[in-house]
């Protein structure tokens, strides 16, 4: 069976999006806390890490366009097809993914992803809803499964339904 990674934004683009996001706006860092003041990030998914926001961590909300960024290093076009999405990170560098952390970070069962593929040229070929089991290991490795069946398949985003939010990105093995 093949083994999938899910992958944290390249520590480039963390850099630049603690400036500036992908819409153009300076981020704006804020302490977690466990009240949701100022927002509601404490258990939010970090994607400069994938791990979830503790209280107390300085981070930011600001807007990710994942594969415009990976369209720029491969010289793809995916034209309309770039899409941005909000993700929370943290304000300063941090050290990325914890290698103790599960193969795919999921905020629990019963959450709602949508699998987006997409071809060499970045250009999306299809996509296939998931929701999240108790054993979500399994549910992506079948669904990514599924994705890179189709030799045409170079790399699959994950996106929350309910917000909008970039999950992650898993690429062809």
């Amino acid at each position: 069976m093949t083994t999938y990674t899910a992958l944290a934004l390249p520590p480039t683009a963390h850099k630049e999006l603690c400036s500036t996001d992908d819409a153009g706006r300076p981020a704006e860092p804020f302490t977690a806390r466990e009240d949701g003041a100022p927002q509601d990030a404490v258990g939010a998914l970090l994607r400069c890490c994938l791990r979830d926001t503790r209280a107390g961590e300085r981070v930011a909300l600001v807007s990710y366009a994942p594969l415009r960024r990976w369209a720029a290093a491969t010289g793809a076009a995916p034209g309309a097809y770039d899409e941005q999405g909000p993700v929370f990170v943290h304000a300063e560098p941090c050290g990325g993914p914890d290698a103790a952390a599960g193969r795919y970070p999921v905020t629990g069962a019963a959450a709602l992803r949508v699998l987006r593929r997409y071809n060499a040229q970045g250009q999306i070929i299809g996509g296939r809803y998931l929701e999240v089991p108790e054993d979500a290991d399994a549910a992506f490795d079948a669904a990514l499964g599924e994705a890179f069946a189709d030799p045409e398949t170079a790399l699959v985003h994950v996106w929350a339904v309910e917000y909008g939010c970039f999950q992650f990105e898993v690429r062809r093995p």
